[in-house]
């Protein structure tokens, strides 16, 4: 399908921050756009404002002065919802409130043309269930946009059971001529950004939760070594736990319960505080005026004594043996055994399979067992979480310490907990990406798209599942499903039926 042309009015109903930024990139891209607002003066203050953004661009060289004044010209600010009636395309930004949406769009179907296009800009409420209540639900579908809008480049196009499929597709084509990036996604309890991203915060809560370590240091540890542009507790708190607390609530009660998507205590008892983050104050870090921002813990210089041994070729095998070369340390290869990547006097090194450290040590008869952190990126990664069996000797954990601090790495010891933090986080959004994917929600493509740009994570779950390798995945998070016993880390079946096949999920 094509785009809607230029000559196709935009409307858009709510001038809070996200309407406006809709707004904004509607006229950037040559559309009249009509903004209305039930707050009296809004709508002027939003085109006032946009027009602000324009000239700053221009004064930037990145719009000439002449497109800056014609978009700006282009913003019309209405009064009353007869004045979107030549409307094409009708979009709103309200309160999330499925009976304020409902009555606006069946308002909208009595004034409008039979071909305007509804575009719900929700991000939590069924389209299926806001399209209920139109004559023609065919003409609505979710358009998704991320904040700030003129920033962000994903838009999901969202599809509910009622909307016409050619709808979707000029949507999507119009999202795309607007400069944006859009990706299908139909409406189940999160779309596809709200949905997979709940591990990202799940799973570092239920790390603070069993002492795992603070909050500075597992961020610290999700940043430096799993390339996430913000540890979990920074963004949490950004976002407003507030916010994040409802979302996470709606996606599991939506879910009818599942497991999955559990809240957390820890995050309940902020929101009861009402300690919400940075718009407060406080949240799990102490915004307040003088307040000391807590450092990683860091573990202190070690030697790294004994002979060094090498085992496999692995990913991190290699990028230890580079980094041991660059800092002058001589060890010795071999073939991999029992899935360790290193030797140095009597620790053996594991990457984490989700086992925690004493079990793998009881399971293997190998007491001085030490266990690293997956990373994005060994070869750059500038920290990485490290933990011990409680049987492993003194001696034998500092030379490993050692061992990794000369190779170049900030090391934070855990505690003894099964998946450590990036392999367990990165393991539980690839499983959730998975499912997505294999209950229709979306393809692969549009899973890993969404979540780099819809929250900006450094690779998408899906492809960095295929890069780790899907059978290491999947034995992650059977490991965890046995520690804890819980459904929530049950299987993916698209993951499942990837390692039989012996494919990747993007093949």
């Amino acid at each position: 399908m094509s785009a809607l042309s230029t000559q196709t009015v935009i409307a858009v109903v709510g001038t809070g921050a996200m309407g406006a930024g809709i707004a904004q990139v509607a006229a950037a891209a040559g559309h009249t756009v009509k903004l209305l607002d039930n707050r009296p003066g809004a709508a002027e203050k939003a085109v006032a404002g946009i027009r602000a953004q324009f000239e700053k661009m221009a004064a930037k060289g990145k719009l000439t002065a002449t497109d800056a004044k014609a978009a700006g010209e282009r913003l019309i600010p209405v009064e009353q919802l007869a004045d979107l009636a030549d409307a094409g395309l009708i979009t709103e930004a309200i309160v999330e409130n499925l009976d304020a949406k409902q009555a606006l769009y069946r308002d909208l179907e009595a004034i409008v043309g039979p071909d305007c296009i509804f575009g719900t800009n929700t991000s939590s409420i069924s389209v299926t269930a806001i399209g209920a209540a139109l004559k023609h639900p065919e003409r609505l579908a979710g358009l998704h946009f991320f904040n700030p809008a003129p920033l962000m480049a994903l838009v999901e196009i969202v599809s509910g059971l009622a909307t016409d499929k050619a709808i979707a597709e000029t949507l999507f084509a119009t999202a795309a001529a607007w400069g944006k990036t859009p990706v299908h996604a139909k409406s189940t309890p999160g779309f596809i950004v709200n949905r997979v991203a709940r591990p990202y915060y799940a799973e570092a809560l239920r790390l603070a939760h069993e002492g795992a370590a603070d909050y500075a240091t597992i961020d610290a540890c999700c940043r430096e070594a799993g390339g996430f542009r913000m540890g979990p507790f920074e963004l949490m708190d950004m976002i407003g736990h507030d916010v994040n607390f409802a979302v996470t609530n709606s996606v599991w009660r939506a879910f009818y319960n599942d497991q999955r998507f559990l809240p957390s205590l820890l995050q309940q008892e902020l929101v009861d505080a009402g300690f919400f983050g940075k718009k407060t104050g406080r949240g799990f870090y102490n915004y307040r005026e003088g307040a000391v921002r807590p450092e990683a813990q860091t573990e202190a210089a070690q030697t790294p004594v004994g002979k060094i041994m090498l085992f496999g070729e692995s990913t991190a095998t290699e990028a230890l043996a580079d980094r041991l070369q660059h800092c002058g340390l001589s060890f010795s290869r071999a073939a991999d055994s029992d899935g360790r990547i290193a030797e140095i006097g009597r620790a053996a090194i594991y990457v984490t399979d989700g086992r925690s450290a004493n079990q793998r040590a009881y399971e293997s008869g190998v007491a001085n067992t030490v266990l690293i952190d997956l990373a994005l990126d060994y070869d750059k990664a500038t920290r990485l979480a490290l933990s011990t069996a409680q049987q492993c000797e003194d001696l034998a954990a500092s030379a490993a310490i050692g061992l990794m601090q000369a190779a170049g790495f900030a090391v934070s010891r855990f505690a003894d907990v099964p998946g450590l933090a990036v392999m367990r986080t990165v393991a539980m959004l690839a499983n959730e990406a998975a499912d997505a994917v294999n209950q229709g929600v979306c393809d692969a493509k549009a899973a890993d798209a969404a979540m780099r740009l819809g929250v900006n994570y450094p690779c998408g779950p899906l492809a960095w599942a295929d890069a780790v390798g899907l059978p290491v995945i999947r034995d992650v998070l059977a490991n965890l499903g046995r520690t804890y016993g819980e459904d929530r880390y049950r299987i993916s079946p698209l993951i499942q039926q990837c390692v039989f096949a012996g494919k990747k999920i993007h093949d």
